[in-house]
């Protein structure tokens, strides 16, 4: 397990936070009541590995291209503890479980509502709660759902791995495929273009031009964000341009590898359409030519997304 998820920005839990997983036998998850009456203490020190974090719908992926990966692991430890574990500390960290209300609890500072407890499985959807308030069921936020299975029930009834399990479905891909398919159809639009799993990747060309990648990642944890796939953002440095200037503006990618300017920081609305020819000119005489530009990629799939460019102009000594 991760804890990528627990550390996500506020926005982004805000903004992005939502997936979903269906119970074994594939049921509605619309069913506000659980599946079963037992408790967290019937099923005191079993182990539960999540293999599914969707959206109602079964996807593990949303129209922005946000991904839900299932990658926690959880055992209840009686009376009032839940325990997750931890990958920094290569072991199972505790959590005060709270009974809030109903089949709400809090455990790992989110809320969850329990959906099933079997002695095999869980199901938990997770809630947005804003002042004691949980936001319903057509807030995205709450649209969270999340599927545990043992692994005695893994191997011995599903005979299968965990692995397998969390992988995305032939379902994610043929969605990713029609959102692909749509972006290849007018790459240049921003309202279609989706984050890519694999961001764009910059190539320089020579020593003149120097490429980072902005990074979220956590200097105590080395917990890399999701933030850092879905609004990806580089500093690209050329050293010998025709003169000093340091710009701040985001592309569209294509699949292709064409770039097209899209947003514009810091410009008064009368001058935006000079500034973005002056942009895109720069960004085909010295980015096409000075880099290799690999596209964005999801599941292996190109397509449009949008990346935020800080370019920088350094005057040749």
């Amino acid at each position: 397990m991760k804890f990528n998820l627990l550390s996500f920005p506020v926005l982004i839990i805000s903004l992005l936070f939502c997936c979903a997983c269906n119970s074994k036998s594939e049921k509605s998850n619309k069913d506000e009541e659980p599946e079963s009456d037992l408790t967290f203490r019937d099923v005191n020190g079993i182990r539960f590995y999540e293999v599914k974090r969707r959206f109602k719908n079964g996807l593990s992926f949303n129209k922005d291209g946000f991904q839900q990966e299932p990658t926690w692991i959880i055992q209840f430890k009686s009376p009032d503890t839940m325990l997750a574990y931890s990958p920094e500390k290569q072991g199972m960290e505790a959590f005060y479980l709270q009974f809030d209300h109903g089949q709400v609890y809090n455990f790992a500072r989110e809320y969850f509502r329990v959906k099933t407890i079997t002695k095999d499985s869980l199901i938990l959807q997770r809630l947005q709660v804003d002042g004691r308030v949980i936001a319903g069921d057509d807030d995205v936020r709450s649209d969270v759902y999340c599927t545990y299975y043992t692994q005695k029930y893994i191997e011995k009834v599903l005979h299968t791995t965990v692995g397998e399990l969390q992988r995305p479905t032939k379902a994610d891909t043929l969605f990713i495929k029609n959102l692909s398919d749509k972006t290849n159809k007018d790459p240049s639009n921003a309202k279609i273009a989706f984050a890519a799993r694999e961001p764009v990747v910059f190539t320089p060309k020579g020593d003149f031009v120097t490429v980072e990648k902005f990074s979220t990642q956590d200097a105590t944890t080395h917990r890399t964000q999701a933030y850092d796939y879905i609004y990806p953002e580089y500093r690209i440095e050329i050293k010998k341009s025709y003169k000093a200037f340091a710009y701040r503006f985001s592309l569209i990618v294509a699949a292709d590898g064409k770039m097209y300017v899209n947003r514009v920081d810091g410009v008064m609305e009368e001058d935006m359409a000079a500034r973005k020819r002056l942009y895109q000119g720069i960004t085909d005489v010295y980015l096409k030519n000075l880099l290799k530009i690999t596209p964005g990629t999801t599941l292996g799939i190109p397509h449009s997304s949008e990346i935020t460019v800080n370019l920088v102009g350094k005057l040749a000594k």
